[in-house]
């Protein structure tokens, strides 16, 4: 299959504290020679002062002065890194209970999540937290790396007790393609090179998976979406009555003539060119950034959506969504938050908990409606006016939204509409 080499994957790591995730993306970074020499010189001290052998490799990662000094990560680091085949961006993720909010940001936008467990240990309660939430996000891809092979003498039970724990947890998730790699990130078995410590494993490694992930029908390409940013009126000469729609496509794909429509206001129009910058495209699709101008001069302003006249979202004030509480103050019953959509703002109100989900049993409960910082739940949501929106599986981008507390405007919870 012949890969696009300015195809970008975006991938989180999640796991539970201490399993080695920061490590794992220090050694991709390391062995696909991906780090600075500056920077290794820096990390290198660092971990001479500590007392390592050689470079501690979670140092690449760990950024801040807390992480360093408690060897654990706190905050959502991001690293990017190329090989000839890809490029990537890499959301390392914490692992502890109270920061699993930071594990949603991180994995919000990945087409794939990798889950470390430790092989000494198996499939714990976080590991089922951070496996639920990268289904309630609708990653398409699971990778679970099955970490410190080295430890447990590279022994293939320990593996294939891991794969048959971590089965039983799968059989509730939405995910459909996940794969198992047993590594050692410590030592570099399994992650850029195949491992001659493990015969028994006939797979390849974990960058060559990651290389080769098929990521081009994540985005969908049905359903046309263009949520406007911001309207275009340059004022200079040549571009007098200039009247461009400028944002990202959600999904679907754009041509010049096709006939399109203007939600919430219901105009209809053609649309006259697409232009990149300043090149015209014969057709945009996701995720392109575009300005689009129209045949007709209608009323269209940013929070407005330009969709297909076959194929429209649903226009709705209330609507029912999973939602993830990131703040650490719990929801007040019925209080207004802004809600952002895309590019559109407006207010809304948690109508009802209808109930919680129990990440660790994945088990309903109906009878608390109480949100707190990590609480995950079916909630109806009631909205001033009117939002265009798809369900989050058949759309990640207008099936997602979030509620920011006006008196704060502290981000307060995330949420995927069903």
């Amino acid at each position: 299959m012949e890969i696009d080499h300015n195809q970008l994957l975006r991938f989180t790591t999640a796991g539970s504290v201490d399993d080695g995730k920061s490590t794992l993306i220090g050694r991709l970074l390391y062995d696909s020679k991906s780090i600075f020499e500056d920077q290794l010189e820096a990390v290198a001290s660092t971990s001479q002062r500590k007392g390592h052998q050689g470079v501690d490799l979670a140092l690449f990662t760990d950024g801040l002065r807390d992480e360093r000094e408690q060897g654990i990560t706190i905050d959502v680091a991001y690293r990017y890194f190329t090989t000839p085949k890809r490029k990537f961006i890499i959301a390392d993720t914490p692992g502890h209970i109270q920061y699993t909010r930071n594990m949603v940001t991180g994995a919000s936008t990945a087409n794939a999540a990798l889950i470390l467990v430790d092989a000494r240990h198996g499939v714990i309660e976080q590991t089922k937290r951070h496996a639920f939430i990268a289904s309630l996000l609708q990653i398409p891809h699971l990778i679970v790396c099955v970490n410190k092979m080295d430890l447990v003498d590279h022994q293939e039970s320990h593996y294939q007790e891991v794969i048959r724990q971590f089965e039983d947890v799968s059989s509730k998730l939405l995910t459909k393609d996940i794969r198992f790699i047993p590594i050692s990130a410590l030592n570099g078995d399994n992650v850029v090179h195949r491992s001659t410590h493990m015969p028994w494993y006939q797979g390849a490694p974990l960058l060559h998976v990651l290389e080769h992930l098929h990521i081009s029908s994540d985005y969908n390409k049905i359903d046309a979406r263009f949520p406007v940013q911001t309207v275009l009126r340059p004022q200079r000469e040549g571009f007098i009555d200039y009247r461009g729609y400028a944002g990202r496509i959600a999904s679907g794909i754009f041509r010049p003539g096709d006939d399109v429509v203007v939600l919430p206001s219901g105009f209809t129009s053609q649309i006259k060119t697409i232009e990149a910058g300043a090149t015209p495209v014969a057709e945009a699709f996701a995720p392109m950034s575009v300005a689009m101008t129209l045949t007709d001069d209608i009323d269209v302003s940013r929070g407005d959506m330009i969709v297909k006249n076959n194929n429209q979202p649903r226009a709705t004030q209330e609507f029912d969504a999973m939602l993830c509480w990131l703040d650490s103050s719990s929801a007040r019953p019925r209080a207004k938050y802004s809600i952002l959509h895309g590019s559109n703002a407006q207010k809304a109100m948690i109508k009802d908990v209808v109930y919680r989900i129990d990440v660790n049993t994945l088990n309903r409960d109906e009878a608390s409606a109480d949100l707190a910082m990590n609480t995950i739940a079916r909630v109806s949501i009631r909205t001033t006016r009117p939002l265009m929106i798809d369900a989050y599986r058949d759309n990640r981008q207008t099936g997602s939204f979030v509620l920011v507390d006006d008196a704060t405007h502290n981000t307060v919870a995330a949420g995927m509409i069903l």
